[in-house]
This record gives C-alpha cells, structure tokens and sequence, in this order.
C-alpha cells in the first residue's frame, strides 16, 4: 500500500467520523428539543382539557375568564409546532377571547349613544366606527372558535347527509353546542361591523342543521333557539309545519330558567333586538331579573350562564343609555324607563287623621 491510499483511507475515516459525530450532536439536539417540547404540548393540552376547562366552566366572573382565554391560548396553540392542536379546549379559550373583544365593543357602543344623545356628532362617529372595528375583530375570533369546534369533532357541518358527531361527555356537547352558537354570533358580529370581516353565511344554515344533534331538553333550549335564530334570519330553512320561531324562543327561554342555564334568554333578546321587537325584548328583560330570585343555576356550567346574563344585561343598557342617556340603574334592572310602579303599591288613607 502506498502513501496516497494510506492518506484517502485517513480522510475517509476522518469523513466518517465527522458524519457520525454530526448524527450524534443532531440526534441529542433532538432528544433535547423536540420530544420535551410534545411532551409538554400533550401534557399541557392534556390538563387543559380535563382540569382548566372544567374549572372555567364554573367561573362567576366573564371577564376574568375571556382574560384566561386571551392570555392561555397563544400559549396552548404555539405547541400545535409539535403536536396536535387541542381544538376542543382551544375552541373554548378562542370563544373566551371574542367575548373579551365583545366586551370592548360593547363600551364603545355605549359610548356611541351617549354621544349621540348628548349631540357630540364627532364623539359619535368615532365611537361608532369604534365599534364596528371591535366587532370586526370580535367575529375573525367566533369563526376561528367554531371552525375549532367543528375540527374537534371530525365534523362537516355542510356534509349530506347529515352525520352528527359522536360527543363523549357533556363537557363534548356543550363544547361542540357552543362551536355552533359562536358560529351564529360571528355573523351578527360582522353584520355589526358593516361586513368588515367577512363571515361567511353558510355558517347559519349549517348551525341550524347540526343543533338537532345535541339534546334540547338538557341544554336548557340552546339547540332550538339556534335553531329558531336561523329560521328568522333565513325563513327558507324552516321546516315545514315547525312552530313559529318566536314561540320556540319563548318556549326556550323558560326551559333555561328550569334547567339552570339561560342562554337561550340572550339569544331571544338579541333576536328581538335584531328583528325590531322592542315588547319581547322588554318581556325577555323582565323575566330575566325576575328569574333572578328563583333560578339554580348549573353549577357545573355556570360561566354560560353569567355571559348570558351580561348580554341581557347590556341589551338593558342599549335601552336605557340610548333614551335617557345613562346606564340601567341597578335598581330599575327587568324595567324600561324611570318610573316607578305605583299601581299595586298601597297608600295609607288619611281621612280619618282631617
């Protein structure tokens, strides 16, 4: 052997060492990297799913919770590099998240017609165009929570024919019932913003088809009164011989003051507000703070209904700040106006004191 082949049989080896010596530092990049990484990602989606989400689902206080959705979900999704998404509880988190820029429509809306009750024209504009980017905002986050529900569960909800969902638990059904209702609010979200954020339509159609799959009775009225939503904003999809949509929401709406779960009352109040109702958005009112003193709320649920309770709640104070100028006063809350009713209240004689 002569010293050219000894040298090339050097450098191979020197070659083979450096390839393998680079597998060894990529391989422990690996082990150090990416697979703690999915470990962590399935473990967090993992506690997300049946620890936070229950949890959430029995908080009393909404804005805390939309804060827990703004600030978990980046957080969860930024594992979905690694592992799979967790749609099921970021579905939730995301739903989370659009009523925290809900509630900051909601203001700005508020403050629109303070404004224009006091004739600050310019105050007004800005207030109003406020609101309508808020609203934008809020619907991109609704359509991203309800095509998260809908990817949770395998389900297409423009399929045919129609196949519901296999739904494990109930914390399934309400996730998924919740995916569809989201969906329905995207839309009026984004009719609110002047089409700003481009919802597509279908989603109703869709809504109303897939709520038949989850059950009405232990849902407190929610699938029908999506149902009902659906038929008044498209009365094409009504089934024939189905009962008038404003009776459902009626009939609804006293099944979730049974059931502990009044959603379905946020619902028919925004329907009335939207279709221009104004005595079935003062009677959803009353019954509402009526409703106050006798309801048991769902524990286990009670986050859905204290958001249903400030929707109906800010309904009120749309009334009450667009004709008086003011929010609705604690005390006056199931009441239209100021004044008082005086009609069964008992006054003491005084002829027998002349």
């Amino acid at each position: 052997m002569n010293s050219s082949q000894v040298y090339f049989l050097m450098r191979s080896g020197a070659v083979v060492r450096l390839i393998a010596t680079a597998g060894i530092i990529l391989l422990l990049a690996g082990c150090s990297a990416n697979p703690i990484y999915s470990t962590t990602g399935v473990v967090l989606s993992g506690y997300s799913e049946g620890e936070a989400t229950p949890y959430v689902l029995q908080m009393s206080d909404p804005h805390m919770a939309c804060s827990l959705g703004e600030g978990i979900d980046p957080l969860l999704y930024s594992f979905s590099r690694v592992t799979d998404a967790p749609d099921t509880t970021g579905s939730l988190l995301m739903l989370l998240a659009g009523n925290c820029m809900e509630y900051r429509a909601w203001e700005a809306e508020l403050a629109y017609l303070r404004a224009d009750f006091e004739g600050n024209v310019p105050a007004a504009k800005d207030a109003r165009e406020e609101a309508k980017r808020l609203n934008a905002k809020t619907a991109k986050r609704r359509l991203k929570a309800f095509n998260r529900a809908m990817a949770a569960y395998e389900f297409d909800p423009a399929a045919e024919p129609l196949e519901c969902p296999f739904l494990f638990s109930e914390q399934d059904e309400l996730t998924f019932l919740l995916g569809l209702l989201t969906g329905m609010q995207a839309i009026v979200n984004d009719a609110n913003s002047g089409a700003l954020a481009g919802i597509p339509r279908n989603i109703a159609p869709q809504a109303e088809r897939a709520a038949i799959c989850v059950d009405n009775e232990k849902w407190g009225g929610l699938p029908n009164s999506i149902r009902a939503l659906v038929w008044l904003l498209l009365p094409d999809t009504k089934p024939p011989l189905s009962p008038d949509p404003w009776m459902v929401l009626d009939h609804s709406s006293e099944l979730g003051v049974k059931k502990g779960l009044r959603a379905s009352m946020a619902l028919e109040a925004v329907a009335a507000e939207t279709f221009g109702r104004p005595e079935v958005l003062a009677e959803t009112i009353a019954q509402f703070a009526a409703s106050e003193e006798k309801v048991e709320v769902w524990d286990d649920y009670r986050l859905v209904d204290e958001v249903a309770a400030g929707v109906i709640r800010f309904s009120s104070d749309k009334h009450w700040t667009a004709n008086y100028g003011y929010r609705t006063p604690q005390s006056y809350f199931g009441k239209m106006s100021p004044k008082r009713d005086t009609d069964n209240v008992e006054t003491m004689s005084l002829d027998d004191l002349l």
